[in-house]
């Protein structure tokens, strides 16, 4: 079976970054996962990964409300980063606020807008779509 090579998880609460990662591991579908605990700090590490022509994440988890960096503010810098095939980013929040909703549609993320915790089932129909081929 072939599968996602990278995903990252951009998470700041360890329960709810266990939980996501379990159930990646779980579906099956992404060989190795790097997670980070604040936007700036996955920033860093992947524009650096980016500079030094390493392949980036095939898909991003991304937290809303962490400190240092917040996910909007990662995905001010990281979209800012000339990356000519990028990875799929899914917001991965407790926040079901309708303001988080609509600024997610100015990233064009209104479809990748998820509310923690997430499932395996979810996992499941998101995973297969990105798998390389």
């Amino acid at each position: 079976m072939k599968k996602i090579d990278l995903a990252c998880i951009v998470e700041d609460d360890p329960v709810q970054l266990f939980i996501t990662r379990k159930y990646i591991e779980l579906s099956g579908f992404v060989e190795k996962t790097l997670a980070y605990k604040n936007g700036k700090e996955a920033y860093t590490s992947l524009k650096a990964m980016f500079l030094n022509n390493e392949k980036l994440p095939q898909i991003i988890f991304l937290d809303l409300n962490m400190p240092v960096w917040d996910g909007w503010k990662f995905l001010d810098e990281f979209t800012q980063i000339p990356i000519e095939q990028g990875g799929a980013i899914y917001i991965l929040t407790s926040s079901n606020h309708e303001d988080d909703i609509k600024r997610a549609e100015k990233y064009g993320l209104k479809n990748n807008y998820l509310v923690k915790p997430i499932d395996l089932s979810q996992l499941n129909g998101i995973l297969p779509k990105l798998v390389t081929n």
